[in-house]
């Protein structure tokens, strides 16, 4: 299967839109991982139109929060439904099992031992000041963190958390993520 890890950050903030929905704000870059070929790639606001191929070969897309954030966001600026793709919301499997929502850094920290490298409201600021690698290395870098949260899931069947000091397990049913639902075609791409 072909599963292309996913995420994006923001030029504004839902303040400067007046609204609470994430199709509201704009994107500034999109990263993602391509299990296919093993690598990270990058493309800002003005090149997404590169992303497409991409995710219409998908089998599945891999996020965190993405089902809420990332795909609205996205579908914003695509001419087809890329809800056709099967979606592998990470943060919706944990909060399917435990009745809540977590944060990536604090399940990343639990699981994988490490931290985030900056937050979404410093990306927002790094791009309005033009430091857009420095948006990119972020964004990639959670990217990298999604992933490897996805591994470990499917390896394990389980990601971790803490509550109150004590480690936990949240067990997960990874074995649909395996199985593709169909052609994720959008048709899209020139024929």
């Amino acid at each position: 299967m072909r599963i292309i890890t996913l995420d994006l950050e923001t030029q504004n903030f839902f303040q400067d839109t007046g609204s609470n929905e994430p199709t509201s704000l704009d994107i500034s870059v999109v990263c993602i991982h391509d299990s296919e070929t093993d690598s990270f790639s990058s493309f800002i606001e003005s090149d997404i139109k590169g992303l497409w191929p991409i995710l219409e070969s998908a089998d599945a897309i891999v996020t965190w929060n993405g089902d809420h954030f990332d795909i609205p966001i996205l579908n914003k600026y695509y001419s087809g439904d890329l809800t056709k793709i099967k979606s592998i919301d990470l943060m919706r499997e944990v909060q399917t099992v435990l009745g809540r929502r977590l944060k990536l850094d604090s399940v990343a920290s639990a699981t994988l031992g490490t931290s985030k490298s900056g937050n979404g409201a410093e990306a927002v600021e790094w791009w309005r000041k033009g430091k857009v690698d420095k948006v990119i290395e972020y964004c990639i870098d959670d990217v990298r963190i999604t992933r490897a949260l996805y591994d470990y899931a499917m390896k394990n069947g389980c990601l971790k958390y803490k509550d109150m000091g004590a480690m936990k397990e949240i067990r997960l049913n990874t074995t649909p993520w395996s199985i593709p639902i169909g052609s994720s075609m959008t048709f899209t791409l020139p024929f």
